[in-house]
């Protein structure tokens, strides 16, 4: 991986009212955008959601780049986006958003306390993914690779390693009250690590027999950096 340039470091939690993501420095609405060897950081740690990347465009790409935060690290909310050789971290929904189909390849995925790595919020039976693929997922706690947002999560993670702090359950519902696991799709494929598949895995999770292709999720995939592929 490149050496990075430092983009910006900051401490600041989200606005808890109607205004929900008002207050985010780092956002994306720029259709084609592409980052390099960036940092970004929120160190505003936990009690709180605190975004470090915003991105609400599509055919956005994210290369080599280190994302870090605690609660709601990346929000990857609207359109097509790649995530090539990158790291993410944090503890709590890390990676989520609503309408965007993500694609997180030979990338590192930390989570640096107890809590859940993915929240889709995909709330219609559209054709929207998050797929974690050729990943390395390791760090402290334990972690659930994802709860839903929505009633329409659809999350898959393939060929990659799962740490220790991968829970046996391996998936967790939104909570008791409202558990949103009728629609969701959770499925895992060829993974390996101590936290793969084994047989105390959530009933709504699924065991899949062949990876989803990139152009699944991304469609045409032209406008993607290919040395990051």
């Amino acid at each position: 991986m490149a050496s990075r340039a430092f983009l910006l470091f900051f401490q600041l939690p989200s606005i808890n009212t109607s205004l929900r993501y008002a207050i985010i420095p780092n956002c994306i609405h720029l259709n084609g955008t592409r980052l390099y060897n960036l940092n970004v950081a929120n160190t505003y740690g936990k009690g709180s959601q605190a975004i470090a990347l915003s991105v609400q465009a599509g055919q956005f790409g994210c290369y080599a780049c280190k994302l870090t935060g605690y609660q709601d690290t990346l929000l990857a909310n609207e359109g097509a986006q790649f995530y090539g050789r990158s790291y993410i971290n944090g503890a709590t929904d890390f990676i989520f958003g609503q309408r965007s189909s993500i694609w997180i390849t030979k990338s590192t995925i930390e989570t640096v306390a107890s809590g859940y790595i993915t929240a889709s919020g995909r709330n219609s039976n559209d054709a929207n993914y998050y797929v974690i693929d050729n990943s390395t997922i390791k760090g402290a706690g334990s972690c659930y690779l994802g709860r839903p947002w929505r009633e329409y999560a659809r999350v898959m993670f393939q060929n990659s390693n799962l740490g220790s702090n991968i829970v046996a359950a391996g998936w967790k519902n939104w909570n008791d009250d409202t558990p949103n696991t009728a629609h969701v799709f959770y499925g895992e494929y060829n993974n390996s690590g101590a936290g793969a598949w084994n047989s105390k895995r959530v009933s709504f999770a699924t065991k899949m027999s062949t990876p989803i292709a990139i152009t699944t999720v991304l469609g045409a995939t032209g406008w993607i950096d290919s040395a990051y592929m």
